[in-house]
């Protein structure tokens, strides 16, 4: 992973310069005063047509068990997964990822479970890509949850990148694979040259676990692998 100082000053312009050649921020840690660019040798990305879903994950997804909703509660999703012992999540990344929000250029899902919220992710979306950011979990498989609405979504409003920063175990038991920084860049590019349409399914609407699973996966496979 390579580091590059930043500018004196971060502002969401210069943040979405630089996601659209491949660079993103980070902090040490929730209470760093800096922020540091981040260019990762390997990439982790999500195949919008390789998610994997055990028929477990299926089946909870599908019986709508919990309410599973976009843009409801974007800082709280944010705060939430900066709870975690070691995060890069600091103020200043909050404040700044609030204002792409603002601009329609982040966004969250939010899974609740009787009315709390219990899981969720958020992300950046600039052309065709969507740069998965964190997640987190109180209930289990929310977080998953929210993967799988996140694909659907992706897939219908026809994005062709889905970011995931870092290849992890539990990431790519969900189907991220690593790539190169050169293989990135090239579907960057790519991507930058199309325009996907978040909201194409409303985000203020609830969508059922059903249809989250026939446009994350296909009709034939929503089913969900064994």
């Amino acid at each position: 992973m390579s580091r590059r100082r930043p500018p004196l000053e971060i502002t969401s312009d210069i943040l979405l310069r630089a996601y659209a050649i491949g660079m993103f921020p980070m902090a040490e840690d929730r209470d760093a005063n800096e922020l540091f660019w981040v260019d990762p040798e390997e990439r982790g990305i999500f195949p919008l047509d390789g998610l994997k879903v055990s028929k477990s994950l299926a089946k909870t997804v599908r019986s709508d068990h919990f309410d599973v909703r976009a843009d409801t509660a974007f800082e709280a999703v944010m705060r939430a997964c900066a709870e975690r012992d070691k995060t890069w999540i600091n103020d200043e990344i909050v404040r700044l990822y609030s204002e792409l929000f603002a601009r329609g250029h982040a966004h969250s899902i939010e899974v609740y479970s009787e009315g709390a919220l219990a899981g969720g992710l958020y992300g950046v979306s600039l052309g065709a890509a969507f740069f998965g950011e964190s997640m987190f979990h109180r209930a289990r498989d929310a977080s998953k949850v929210a993967l799988v609405h996140l694909a659907a979504r992706l897939r219908l409003g026809g994005f062709r990148l889905l970011d995931a920063q870092f290849l992890t175990p539990h990431l790519a038991s969900l189907g991220a694979i690593e790539i190169p920084r050169a293989a990135y860049r090239a579907r960057l590019r790519r991507a930058m040259e199309s325009s996907g349409d978040f909201s194409a399914f409303p985000p203020e609407r609830a969508m059922s676990g059903a249809s989250a699973l026939a446009l994350a996966l296909g009709p034939a496979d929503s089913g969900a692998t064994a």
